[in-house]
């Protein structure tokens, strides 16, 4: 189980390659392979976890699972929040477990992710149904100094969530369905 203060910010690009690029010239060394992450938002009918803009999520990260509560967000010019989470053993029979205490999935999204190190800082490459994002975890230094040396400054902080940004990309594209998660269909 880690408990821990999260910092981090989204930086947009254009596609998984043209992150890669930008990954690979601030030198950060790969860590973790591309692998599919299919995650669910979960609170009550009354949505008093939502009303208090935290996050509960049961996350399968590529077969190995993870249940994860993240706390409001803190006001900051990057996203900050608490963030406790644990590996779990079975993800479909945490779900149950939820399910029977009343909690139900609200929101499902998918991304491919492909993680990647710079000293104190995670550099993941998210290829969602939605675009592709840089995110970057870590100290505040160090994700600062790095957006910088990639030429990305403040302005290009991204800090909604995946669920805000496809409720926007709904809004502007027209897209249908409740989750954000790729066509199943070949």
């Amino acid at each position: 189980m880690s408990e821990l203060l999260e910092r981090e910010i989204k930086l947009r690009f254009e596609s998984a390659a043209h992150a890669r690029d930008a990954i690979l010239k601030v030198g950060a060394a790969p860590c973790h392979p591309r692998r599919l992450q299919d995650d669910r938002l979960l609170d009550w009918p009354d949505g008093r976890l939502r009303q208090r803009r935290c996050t509960l999520r049961v996350r399968d990260d590529g077969g190995t699972a993870y249940l994860t509560f993240k706390g409001p967000p803190q006001a900051a010019t990057m996203k900050v929040r608490e963030e406790i989470e644990t590996k779990v053993e079975d993800g479909t029979l945490v779900l149950r477990m939820l399910d029977q205490l009343g909690l139900r999935v609200w929101f499902r999204y998918q991304k491919y992710r492909e993680e990647y190190t710079r000293g104190d800082v995670t550099l993941t490459i998210d290829e969602t149904p939605i675009g592709t994002y840089v995110e970057l975890e870590g100290d505040e230094s160090g994700i600062v100094a790095i957006a910088k040396t990639m030429g990305r400054t403040s302005p290009d902080y991204v800090l909604e969530s995946y669920r805000d940004l496809f409720a926007t990309a709904q809004a502007e594209q027209k897209i249908r369905g409740p989750n954000m998660v790729f066509d199943p269909r070949p």
